[in-house]
């Protein structure tokens, strides 16, 4: 897949698009990249998606916008997996902002991407002040079909971004799964820490988070990226309040039988089981046996859930 940061000032070549911020991609995403996929082979065109960076909610609302379910390079990669052929990564700013619907359209979609063929959900909506949707790009697009996409239903609920979030601050893991399809996960690169969990008796592989994750607590986890299977273990992902005051949220990981030098490796965290939520306690003492008990019903989970 070819990733491009930013927009050319004249396409190079025509494309089947589609447009959106794609946090998450949860099971409606990947039913709409299915879709693109699906017209960009009957169209003998590479299909493209057009998302946004940061969040257009993270602009305008940064102390207020909702944590992201996904790092970029993890979108990315699913992307990729999907059968995309090009990402445009368009950064949004105070002049994305201000476009008119029919400036975004003129400009972007068809001076910049030379669409050929646009998807949208149903909810799309675009320009300054949210002023474009479906019905306004359909009435702006000369040189390009619009498609819509419908809404995809899992169990009773919308698939959506939202939905997903709600079902992880609810510690609802399952209900995630199934909106994603596929269990949540959290990448990144192991980094040196404090050292304490080894202090304690557990040491932990230490992931930093530039933004402040959907969820929190102690989970029953499966790591991938230490070898050719996944390791079960357990995982505190918080601001460790018998630790310091005013932490920054830090995702602590110790995984099961493994002793290995992992400083700068690249693993995915998958959470599996919330065992419960984080909690501050008395002194380390006290900590120490909490953190023997999580090990204790991680273990049990696991194996229960392979008999």
């Amino acid at each position: 897949m070819r990733i491009f940061r930013g927009l050319p000032a004249h396409a190079s070549q025509p494309i089947a698009l589609t447009i959106g911020n794609f946090d998450g991609v949860h099971r409606g995403h990947q039913a709409m990249l299915g879709r693109l996929c699906e017209a960009a082979e009957d169209l003998r065109l590479p299909p493209a998606v057009l998302t946004f960076d940061p969040h257009p909610r993270e602009f305008f609302a940064p102390t207020s916008a909702p944590p992201r379910l996904l790092r970029l390079r993890q979108k990315l990669e699913l992307f990729r997996a999907l059968g995309v052929a090009q990402t445009y990564i368009a950064r949004f700013d105070a002049t994305l902002a201000a476009l008119s619907p029919a400036a975004f359209i003129e400009d972007m979609l068809v001076r910049r991407l030379n669409a050929q063929w646009v998807l949208v959900g149903d909810d799309f909506r675009f320009g300054k002040a949210r002023a474009g949707n479906i019905a306004v790009m359909r009435d702006h697009a000369a040189t390009f079909s619009v498609e819509g996409m419908r809404t995809v239903v899992v169990g009773e609920d919308r698939a959506s971004s939202t939905a997903v979030r709600e079902a992880l601050a609810a510690g609802d893991l399952a209900r995630a799964e199934a909106l994603l399809g596929r269990p949540f996960a959290i990448s990144g690169r192991v980094a040196h820490g404090e050292k304490l969990g080894r202090k304690l008796g557990f040491p932990t592989a230490n992931i930093e988070l530039p933004q402040r994750p959907p969820l929190s607590g102690i989970f029953a986890v499966r790591v991938r990226g230490l070898g050719g299977v996944p390791r079960t273990g357990v995982a505190s992902l918080g601001v460790r309040p018998t630790i310091k005051a005013d932490a920054r949220p830090l995702l602590e990981v110790f995984v099961f039988d493994f002793d290995e030098n992992i400083y700068g490796r690249r693993v995915s965290v998958e959470f599996v089981h919330k065992l419960r939520d984080e909690e501050k306690y008395g002194d380390l003492a006290t900590l120490t046996r909490q953190i023997e008990t999580d090990v204790a019903q991680a273990r049990e989970f696991f194996a229960t859930a392979r008999a």
